[in-house]
């Protein structure tokens, strides 16, 4: 069904993309390091409204999975559907359909958000779904004897349980953010040459000339905004989340902020807090009033009877859509239909190498971090400045290094592959190992645990939500990181390298619309089988064997 409504929307996308204008010329990108400040600029705010969007949707689709059994059954497979879309794909469809129907500029702003939205959305709402369902049970039934409705039951339990996870994992988010930023803000289909001002269009128009000075300035700038927000906005959320750990004993090592301290010892911030203070509770007292004592099965989000009879009109539309899809894709030869398959078994490989690859570091330098904060302290800006690196801007020059060697092109595919997967696990490592109770670590070190011992009895058996929770959003990075790492361009010269991704991306070059729609639902298909046979079986192990009780 939720591919169906996949298939659906990108038939739809492609049949207004043949409406659009036949040619579009994008504004010039000055290679100016002064116009560098204006650029960061814009990046900001599209990043942040793309943020917000993305917590705002996690939130309220995580919740409505997590609580409703007839929700989840279709909203989880659709969330595997989703975070699957090859979105580098999809893009030029979202494009092409919105100049059909909008103004231009503003066209290619909502594609440019709605990009950037994709790259940041399904790894904070995994990670909110995975919170809420691995609620420890007696936190639950203290809730349930203080008789909480829903709303204080996700203001003073569910919220703050998942608050850990949703920091490091709005820090993936923003990292994923720049990662996809320059295919946000400089894409070309055909003729077509769709361009924003930003820091992505500057980093990609210097790459496209070579231009290593401008290369250079453009990181820099990338660097310096980095560390700015981490040390305005990230460092200090960190050291406030650690209020909201399941602790019975006070860290050692707690992580500080020189900002938050600033924050706290504020007058000004708390005039501001003893005003809004009031504020909230009452409204606290109007939503008790509104909303009665209820236990899970009776969450204010009800499904009535009108709903399902809407849901049928919808699977009636969507059956006609897909036989519309389906005589579009008759048009593919046979032959291109082999050339599929082929790619898909040389794409896969590569991620499974890429995923392989990604956990043998991750996972150690991980642990080593989230459980240590002296050297998180020192770590965790230079992990998040290397992490939001676009990897699309250095890949060029990876790839005229590694262009001699034997296979060196099916390296540089891993490679980059493995740039755009490790920070997924990385981060979600880093989250679970800092929310190990100091108790627990305590504890291991009384009964004398060896090092193997430690990990099989206490620090692998905490992570094991976060890894399946990384796994996911990283398997499904490295497929979309394929489009762009199997085919390049650098310098006037296009090198590819067999797999889906190259085909995607050919069609999308070539404006061949039947072959783009085909490649992207096999690849669709084959994120989602992986997803139901292996992901989705260790999702409900980490739910039933796993949680922190």
């Amino acid at each position: 069904m939720a591919v169906v409504a996949v298939t659906v929307l990108i038939y739809l996308g492609v049949r207004f993309a043949f409406h659009a204008p036949a040619q579009v010329k994008g504004p010039r990108i000055s290679l100016d390091p002064r116009s560098l400040p204006y650029y960061v600029l814009c990046s900001l705010m599209r990043m942040t409204a793309a943020y917000l969007l993305s917590l705002l949707f996690s939130l309220v689709y995580g919740y409505v999975a997590a609580y409703h059994g007839w929700a989840e059954r279709v909203l989880m497979p659709l969330l595997d559907v989703l975070q699957s879309v090859p979105i580098l794909s999809f893009l030029p469809v979202v494009l092409l359909s919105l100049t059909a129907v909008l103004p231009e500029r503003l066209a290619v702003e909502i594609a440019s958000v709605v990009l950037i939205f994709t790259s940041q959305a399904w790894n904070l709402t995994f990670a909110w779904y995975q919170a809420l369902t691995t609620l420890p049970k007696e936190l639950e039934e203290a809730s349930s004897v203080f008789r909480f409705n829903w709303w204080l039951r996700l203001k003073t339990l569910e919220l703050p349980f998942a608050v850990p996870a949703l920091v490091w994992n709005s820090m993936m988010s923003w990292a994923g953010g720049w990662f996809f930023l320059m295919a946000a803000e400089m894409f070309t289909v055909g003729h077509r040459d769709f361009r924003l001002p930003g820091l992505g269009s500057y980093l990609q128009e210097a790459a496209s000339q070579g231009d290593i000075h401008a290369i250079t300035w453009g990181l820099t700038a990338l660097v310096v905004t980095i560390v700015l927000l981490d040390q305005f906005v990230w460092r200090p959320l960190v050291a406030w989340s650690e209020r909201f750990t399941l602790e019975m004993v006070e860290r050692d090592y707690p992580a500080t902020s020189w900002f938050y301290d600033l924050l706290r010892s504020s007058a000004v911030i708390e005039g501001l807090t003893t005003l809004g203070k009031g504020w909230v509770e009452r409204f606290d007292r109007w939503m008790l009033r509104r909303f009665s004592p209820t236990d899970k099965s009776t969450r204010p989000i009800s499904l009535e009877w009108g709903w399902r009879a809407v849901l049928l009109v919808i699977g009636g539309a969507l059956a006609y859509g897909a036989a519309l899809a389906v005589a579009l894709l008759i048009r593919v030869p046979l032959a291109q239909w082999s050339q599929i398959g082929v790619g898909l078994l040389a794409t896969t490989l590569r991620v499974a190498v890429s995923l392989v690859v990604a956990l043998a570091w991750t996972v150690p330098v991980g642990v080593a971090i989230g459980m240590n904060p002296r050297l998180s302290r020192w770590l965790q800006p230079l992990v998040q400045t290397v992490a939001s690196i676009p990897a699309t801007a250095l890949f060029p020059v990876f790839v005229l290094a590694l262009i001699a060697l034997p296979g060196g092109l099916n390296l540089a595919a891993v490679l980059l592959m493995l740039m755009g997967t490790q920070w997924y696990l990385l981060f979600n490592v880093i989250a679970g190992a800092s929310t190990i109770p100091q108790d627990l670590r305590y504890t291991a070190d009384l009964l004398r645990l060896g090092r193997w011992e430690r990990w099989r009895t206490l620090i692998l058996p905490a992570l094991f939500p976060y890894l399946v929770t990384g796994a996911i959003t990283a398997s499904g990075g490295a497929w979309n990181a394929s489009i762009v790492a199997e085919y390049v361009e650098f310098g006037g010269r296009t090198l590819r390298a067999t797999g889906l991704g190259e085909i995607i991306a050919l069609a999308t070059a070539r404006g061949d619309y039947p072959l783009l729609l085909a490649g992207t639902l096999v690849m669709i298909v084959a994120v989602v089988l992986i997803n139901r046979v292996l992901w989705q079986r260790l999702y409900c192990l980490a739910e039933e064997r796993y949680r922190m009780e």
